[in-house]
């Protein structure tokens, strides 16, 4: 019996990456479904639409090794701070991995030409393809016809003729070959990285700026409530919600300053990314005061920890326009 044809594809979740997985398996290839973590997006999304389509899935946290190219990408960032060519790039490469651990024969996305203008513009492809380090083995789907042969066309793996040239940023053939292929329930397109958000980006520009040396941990308690810049330059986080209260609380490590009011509830803060963050400890104080719903002007007590340290400072709840220059918008 012949050896079956497998690939390995990426599924971010969305439309496109389901129906490039369906086409293949349509083709009677066996397909594997690869999806990512790092803290600026999740697997969630990929898992449910491997879901949808009935393929297996496999998550991989590449969030150090993604941080890392993300402060120096040799591409640049589009609108806000994505990396679009780097990313793709890093994440075929570690599905090249995938796909050599798994004797597959190729690897397969669902690109379509013309439709992001980062990163699906002829040259931007094949920019992804010389990053990944498995040119020749990447295979889209959607618009193969439009593109060089791959060598898994070349060498008959794949039907190029039964593989598609569909380009542009409309969604009509999508939505005519999701109804042919028994594809009902699908995302609207849309974002679902953090790093296209306006407001995020700015957080992390500052960050970057702040403490090049900026870890993962970090990353993730700059996701959780409010950002502030200090006077001292250390970056503040005070929650909006008891969500983001308890994930500040859980993040808070060794170099970080814990705070809360001591005899009420109210907002937590963390100082971070500083090597003296205890000279903006009453600052900190103060915005937390000021954010935890205390009468204005009134004294409150606001309990703080850092390492081996503790301890309580007075702090005012001012008017938090007088904090507005150092919120991150």
């Amino acid at each position: 019996m012949s050896k079956r044809v497998k690939g390995i594809g990426l599924l971010s979740g969305g439309l496109d990456s389901m129906l490039a997985a369906k086409v293949l398996v349509e083709l009677g290839i066996d397909v594997l479904g690869l999806t990512f973590v790092t803290p600026f997006f999740g697997a969630a999304k990929g898992f449910a639409a491997g879901e949808r389509i009935g393929i297996p899935m496999l998550a991989l946290d590449i969030s150090e090794r993604h941080l890392k190219m993300l402060k120096n990408p040799r591409y640049g960032y589009g609108s806000q701070m994505n990396p679009c060519i780097d990313c793709h790039g890093l994440m075929l490469n570690e599905a090249g991995k995938i796909m050599e651990e798994h004797g597959a024969d190729f690897l397969f996305t669902g690109e379509v030409l013309g439709q992001r203008p980062m990163s699906q513009r002829r040259d931007a492809m094949r920019s992804v393809e010389k990053l990944s380090g498995f040119s020749g083995r990447i295979l889209r789907p959607l618009s193969a016809k439009l593109l060089p042969a791959t060598l898994v066309e070349e060498n008959g793996l794949v039907d190029r003729a039964r593989l598609l040239d569909i380009q542009g940023r409309s969604r009509k053939r999508q939505k005519e070959l999701a109804h042919s292929l028994g594809i009902k329930d699908y995302p609207q397109p849309g974002g679902g990285c953090l790093l296209t958000v306006e407001g995020f980006s700015n957080r992390l520009r500052e960050l970057f700026r702040i403490n090049p040396e900026a870890l993962v941990r970090e990353i993730e308690i700059m996701k959780c409530g409010r950002a502030f810049i200090l006077p001292g330059q250390s970056m503040c986080m005070v929650g909006r919600n008891e969500g983001d209260n308890l994930k500040l609380e859980e993040l808070a490590g060794e170099g970080e300053v814990l705070l809360h009011p001591a005899d009420h509830p109210g907002a937590t803060g963390v100082i971070f990314s500083s090597p003296q963050p205890l000279q903006d400890l009453k600052t900190a104080a103060e915005i937390v005061s000021s954010y935890s719903h205390i009468p204005g002007n009134s004294t409150t007590r606001i309990e703080w920890k850092y390492e081996k340290q503790s301890g309580i400072v007075a702090a005012e709840a001012r008017n938090k326009d007088d904090f507005k220059q150092m919120l991150i918008p």
